[in-house]
């Protein structure tokens, strides 16, 4: 798996940018420069995020979500599985 996350990612499984790979790994969202939990998908050469609106739920159960637009900075929230296996087998 590369370093990099994804142009485009999405939490909801129903979607085809859903990858549970990478988000079993934790994906951090920056947006505008601020840390945001609520991401529900994000597109990175488009410059959008999609964020949960509180608890409200839409007809379909899934989040109620809001789209805005701005600068995205993705990023893995921890070291790649590989590189923590090599780093064990060292000591």
């Amino acid at each position: 798996m590369s370093d990099v996350p994804p142009d485009r990612l999405s939490n909801n499984p129903a979607s085809p940018f859903y990858d549970e790979a990478v988000l079993r790994r934790g994906v951090g969202i920056r947006f505008k420069g601020v840390e945001k939990t609520n991401v529900e998908e994000y597109c990175v050469s488009e410059g959008w995020v999609r964020m949960a609106v509180g608890k409200t739920l839409d007809r379909r159960g899934n989040p109620l979500t809001l789209k805005a637009q701005g600068p995205v900075e993705p990023y893995f929230r921890d070291a790649p599985a590989d590189a923590e296996a090599k780093s064990d087998g060292d000591d």
